[in-house]
């Protein structure tokens, strides 16, 4: 068996998700816990948050994941937009705690140009403040790997790995594997040996016991190609052989996964949860 879901929306009430969650077939699922295309969020009340939990409780579905919204930018050398990524970073931990939500994924932003180094430097600096900044709390930050654009930060595993030995709260924080993105960025995941590579520079560099979710998503754009643009599992670059081979991974199968796939006339939310469970012969 494997631990599938989707991205599920909020719209009308944060515990709405649940019941998407459940009809689209999830084991467990991820929601934004706010609108991912601004900066400012309404303040969850304690109502709301127990009215999630309870949802949650009764559902069985589980973990679920947050994800932080598209503005924030921790890399950034531009001092506003910086402070502003910071504090999006420490609210959102924060709403996951009150939610009871274990894990906050994040991407990690570009440096516009100051160098990857320099972005590297930054965006400990903000996961480093967020956190003290949050105070204690059981939330896992998960830092995921980027598809190698122009100027971003954390598209090799070498990059996550540098990022991780600067942060001061270890044990709180852990990797988001993104296929796609992966892809992308170079790694071959259509065959074996590539498959090997990919999770062996993991295991090697970051250790697998602190990988926690995958993003299964299949790619539009070319090996090495930097184009960040999801496909429908098996539909894409990668196609079904490799998502066959990533899924009978020991590395991979036993993580809740999360399919951040297209809607469309091909194929919905469900119809990817049902395509990854046959694939993994699930």
């Amino acid at each position: 068996m494997v631990l599938v879901g989707c991205h599920v929306s909020i719209a009308g009430s944060i515990d709405l998700a649940v019941e998407r969650a459940r009809e689209r077939g999830c084991d467990m699922f991820q929601i934004f816990s706010r609108n991912p295309r601004g900066w400012k969020a309404k303040d969850l009340d304690q109502g709301t948050a127990d009215a999630f939990r309870t949802a949650v409780s009764a559902s069985g579905l589980g973990p679920v994941v947050d994800h932080m919204p598209y503005l924030p930018n921790p890399a950034s050398p531009d001092d506003e937009i910086y402070d502003k990524s910071v504090a999006a970073l420490t609210g959102e931990l924060r709403r996951c705690d009150l939610l009871g939500i274990p894990y906050l994924v994040t991407h990690l932003g570009h440096h516009r140009g100051a160098g990857t180094e320099a972005g590297q430097e930054r965006v400990v600096a903000a996961i480093n403040r967020a956190l003290t900044d949050a105070g204690e709390g059981d939330v896992m930050l998960l830092l995921e790997n980027t598809a190698g654009e122009k100027n971003s930060v954390g598209s090799t595993f070498a990059d996550l790995s540098r990022i991780l030995e600067g942060v001061d709260a270890a044990e709180r924080i852990g990797i988001c594997f993104d296929t796609c993105h992966a892809f992308a960025a170079g790694y071959d995941l259509r065959t074996a040996e590539g498959i090997e590579v990919a999770f062996g520079e993991v295991d090697d560099r970051i250790g697998l016991a602190r990988l926690r979710v995958v993003h299964l998503n299949d790619c539009k754009g070319d090996l090495g190609g930097g184009l960040d643009r999801h496909e429908h599992v098996g539909l894409g670059s990668i196609g079904e052989e490799g998502f066959r081979r990533i899924l009978r991974h020991p590395g991979v199968r036993s993580l809740p996964l999360i399919c951040e796939t297209p809607v469309d006339e091909r194929r919905d939310d469900a119809g990817n949860i049902a395509k990854v469970r046959e694939l993994a012969g699930a």
